[in-house]
């Protein structure tokens, strides 16, 4: 007896894309061996069984067929009794026998897992693809588990870094590589016909480095073909990114040529975007910096003088109230050419804006309250 695919993703027969989608979300994240390195075998035998299953029901095709002849006839395994007859694995067609395809078609095709496939007429026994290579491709080719497929040297004078991986994400990168493999099944909503020749992947980077200016360094593991044996094998190179000071968020860093290589021989390119981490103490607005100084009540009516620690390590002194000047709730003191560098325009920067927030007291003695209206009538 054939699986039971929507069992197995623990959907109803009629469920939705979107349905099925979360249900294999779930059950992956669930399910992947990665999590349950106590019991790896069955991790292993579940996850498989979900991607299988994400992989028939969620294509319109191998679903339709799976719905009418089931798992043997979807992979081509004929009946008790059922002669050779057809294009199928073992001879056997479903369609052959079943006066062709639902709705009319008499022909039909659908590509089968590993590079190269599709194209051709007739029916193709399905393959399920590779559980990881699925799994990737669902997550945009990212990992849910904190890693993005690749090691990040982080400056060691930022100390910040996680060395030999994202920071939250695992140390040694994700088994497997920085890329999915493109052969084996297309991202949901792309047809094997149009390859996927660019892989974009974000690039963290903290309000210091932007400030600055740095080198990241990222090793990735790319697939190839080797020519001898005609496998995809992984290598792995390091690709240094010079970030300049000013950069923003969304800046993007391509590299052509350097991801995966396809069946065709072309080579996908890598583009990284730039993505802003954020800073306990700054906050970007286009190039300048704004920041919230806190003030006693005391300080705002007779003048203070604070000291901000600067991006780059530097004192800056932030002062307002002077003379007979009172510092208003909500007031902003601006510091021009303090903020952030502006990269299009070399030795140029934004400003620096301290917004005021004045503490009052919690309470006030009957004797202080008096003195304060005295001096202030």
């Amino acid at each position: 007896m054939g699986k039971d695919y929507y069992q197995i993703l623990g959907v109803a027969k009629d469920a939705d894309d979107d349905a099925i989608k979360k249900a294999y979300r779930k059950q992956a994240l669930k399910w992947h061996p990665d999590r349950n390195p106590d019991d790896k075998a069955l991790a292993d035998k579940k996850f498989k069984e979900l991607s299988e299953a994400y992989e028939v029901l969620s294509d319109k095709n191998k679903r339709t067929i799976y719905d009418r002849f089931g798992e043997d006839g979807l992979k081509g395994v004929p009946p008790d009794g059922a002669g050779g007859s057809g294009g199928g694995a073992g001879g056997f067609n479903p369609f052959a026998s079943a006066g062709g395809f639902p709705g009319g078609a008499q022909t039909f095709t659908f590509n089968m897992g590993g590079p190269g496939g599709g194209g051709g007429s007739g029916f193709r026994p399905f393959q399920p693809s590779s559980a990881e290579d699925i799994f990737k491709q669902f997550f945009g080719g990212r990992s849910p588990f904190g890693s993005d497929f690749m090691d990040v040297d982080d400056d060691p004078r930022r100390g910040g870094g996680v060395g030999g991986g994202m920071p939250g994400g695992m140390p040694g990168g994700m088994p497997g590589g920085f890329f999915s493999s493109n052969g084996s099944m297309p991202r949901p909503g792309r047809s094997n016909s149009t390859p996927l020749t660019s892989i974009t992947r974000p690039l963290p980077v903290s309000l210091e480095d932007l400030y600055t200016g740095t080198t990241k360094r990222l090793k990735v593991t790319r697939k190839i073909h080797d020519g001898a044996t005609g496998q995809a094998v992984n290598t792995e190179k390091i690709l240094a990114i010079n970030v300049k000071a000013g950069w923003k968020a969304g800046t993007k860093i391509k590299f052509a040529g350097e991801g995966d290589e396809l069946p065709n021989g072309q080579s996908q390119d890598i583009e990284f975007v730039i993505e802003e981490k954020p800073h306990p103490r700054f906050t970007r607005v286009g190039d300048n910096l704004k920041c919230e100084v806190e003030v006693e009540l005391a300080e705002a009516l007779c003048g203070f003088v604070k000291r901000v620690e600067h991006l780059d390590g530097r004192a800056v002194e932030i002062k307002a109230g002077q003379g007979t000047a009172v510092v208003r709730p909500g007031e902003e003191i601006v510091l021009k050419g303090e903020g952030m560098p502006i990269s299009k325009v070399p030795g140029k920067k934004g400003d620096l804006v301290a917004a005021i927030k004045i503490r009052f007291p919690a309470s006030l003695t009957e004797e202080k309250k008096a003195a304060l209206k005295r001096l202030l009538s």
